[in-house]
């Protein structure tokens, strides 16, 4: 009996090596994508074939289960091109239903891959094939929208190249940013809603720093600690660049003076990225697939399911992509080099950010509000309007909320090089100049302590039949208002927004993902002009999966509805 149970030891830990050893798409691998060929990870053509499945990961010391797409994590790169057809049939293998959103593509909404919303989703075993013309150009990524698949691998890169070459670079890399975790999301989802700094192992404690003792009670009637500032951390996350952990030594090769384009795509589940190159500016020329005037930088914060296209001309030797988590907990790592073999040394993380006043909402036009009395005021709900349900998933408002689009992000307002701002962005074509039909205003709310997030205070659950409606074609400016003390990027499927960040009305720069920071707000013009019923939540997994989600329909209004 006991040489039996050696020899099921010896099958199953050769089994699960193999299953670890999941192939790594030539793009994944640092593979300039001028170069890289069809059927090395890398799908294009009119019809494409996706196979959804459960696999092994490992990276470093951490392994566990994965959902792998065409057996890989990330999965394909999918290659297209501007004005053409395509057909992308999925075969779904897992044993629970399974989806595909193209996100930032414009689709006829049933074929969005929103289960519930779009349609019902892939079953076990089927096979469902999505069918759209390609009508834009720039960089995407696709994900699951089934359950918390995403977190498992079901993630991978799109890029759509334009009818109109780009002379500017000489190679071009994609930057997938991602995270790996051994627990089970549904188990990471168990623990937040245990204890939402389950993660955190950078509390601040009470003799740490030089907070005041009046600051210090005042954080602690509000029950909230002023490090909370990412949910999951690198406690459990190995931080993944094209699905490399720090540790595998991945290298973008390039030659001195070559000009280089990296599509850096966040397609993380919970982690913000503050993205560098120590020693090298990156000159930003476009925002979740759109053009932008170009602007040069040292740094920039990317939000989950944003993505940026920056040009590099990097000096010879070795240099490092530091994707740092906005929590400083860890970073994904990778070499730019011109020296086969040559890795270049990161920095070493910095210190962990605090929150403040303003990421609580309390700043005036003058500077910091009077102390007295905050907490109370942060719980005074009767400046909320009316259709913002107050009760057990509210437990914070934000008293003075303020314009944050010059923000750079947590823990970049203090650094000395030049960060990328909202304020910076400028559409590189005219948009066409509409008047704004309508203002409406949308608070982003939550409990921290309950793990419970909704939009103007009703979970997803709660409203699937009261959509945010919006008449075809009716122009629309829309306010979010974070009224919690966390960074959220909201995510509207089927559109491309302008944000209201100080440009003319003809350049305001075109997104599909906006961060609101703590406490602030953020306005964006839409056109709705995508008829159907679309998706619209923040875009951590755990917070969508937690309620902060809602429909937008888009269609004529009928007579008596009005605007």
């Amino acid at each position: 009996m006991a040489s039996l149970s050696r020899r099921h030891l010896i099958r199953s830990t050769v089994a699960l090596a193999a299953a670890s050893a999941l192939p790594v798409p030539a793009w994944a691998r640092g593979a300039s994508l001028s170069r890289a060929q069809n059927g090395s990870g890398e799908l294009s053509g009119e019809d494409i074939e996706l196979s959804i499945g459960d696999h092994h990961f490992m990276t470093g010391t951490r392994s566990g289960h994965a959902v792998a797409v065409n057996g890989s994590v990330p999965g394909p790169l999918i290659r297209l091109r501007e004005g053409q057809n395509v057909r992308l049939n999925v075969t779904n293998n897992l044993a629970e239903d399974s989806s595909i959103h193209w996100h930032g593509l414009l689709v006829p909404f049933q074929f969005d891959g929103v289960p519930g919303v779009s349609f019902p989703g892939i079953r076990p075993g089927e096979r469902f094939t999505y069918e759209f013309p390609i009508r834009q150009s720039g960089t995407y990524w696709w994900h699951s929208h089934s359950g918390l698949q995403e977190q498992a691998g079901h993630y991978g890169p799109i890029v759509v190249e334009s009818a109109d070459p780009d002379p500017r670079y000489d190679r071009d890399y994609v930057v997938l940013l991602s995270e790996f975790t051994p627990i089970h999301p549904h188990e990471i989802m168990r623990k937040l809603k245990v204890g939402e700094h389950y993660f955190n192992y950078q509390m601040q404690t009470a003799t740490e720093g030089e907070m005041s003792g009046a600051m210090r009670r005042m954080w602690g009637q509000m029950r909230m600690n002023p490090r909370d500032i990412s949910d999951v951390t690198g406690s459990t996350y190995t931080f993944l660049i094209n699905g490399h952990g720090p540790a595998d030594d991945l290298q973008f090769a390039f030659r001195a003076g070559e000009r280089v384009r990296l599509r850096i795509i966040n397609g993380s589940a919970m982690t913000f990225f503050n993205v560098r190159i120590p020693g090298v500016p990156m000159t930003v020329i476009a925002a979740d697939g759109q053009d932008v005037a170009e602007v040069e930088v040292d740094e920039f914060q990317i939000g989950v399911a944003e993505t940026y296209d920056v040009i590099v001309s990097p000096p010879d030797g070795s240099h490092a992509i530091v994707a740092e988590a906005m929590d400083r907990s860890g970073m994904g790592v990778a070499s730019l080099t011109s020296h086969k073999g040559h890795r270049a040394s990161p920095p070493p993380l910095r210190e962990p950010v605090t929150l403040t006043m303003a990421d609580m909402g309390m700043m005036d036009h003058g500077g910091m509000a009077g102390m007295e009395g905050m907490d109370h005021s942060m719980r005074d709900t009767s400046k909320l309007p009316a259709d913002v349900k107050v009760g057990p998933g509210l437990d914070m408002v934000s008293p003075m909320p303020m314009d944050r689009m010059d923000f750079p992000g947590l823990g970049l307002d203090t650094v000395k090089h030049r960060v990328l701002r909202y304020t910076d962005l400028k559409a590189k074509r005219m948009n066409p100049h509409r008047e704004v039909d309508r203002e409406m205003r949308i608070h982003l709310t939550g409990n921290m302590e309950r793990y419970m997030w909704s939009f103007d205070g009703k979970k997803f659950t709660a409203v699937t039949d009261d959509p945010i409606r919006f008449g075809f074609d009716e122009r629309v400016r829309v306010t979010l208002v974070n009224d919690t003390m966390m960074a959220h990027p909201i995510h509207l499927h089927g559109h491309f927004f302008e944000l209201v960040n100080g440009a003319d009305h003809m350049h305001q720069p075109l997104k599909h993902t906006v961060i609101v920071q703590p406490g602030g707000t953020a306005t964006f013009d839409l056109t709705a002009n995508e008829p159907g019923d679309w998706a619209f939540h923040c875009h951590l997994l755990y917070h969508m999966h937690a309620g902060m989600m809602q429909v937008v329909t888009v269609r004529p209004f009928s007579a008596g509805d009005g605007a």
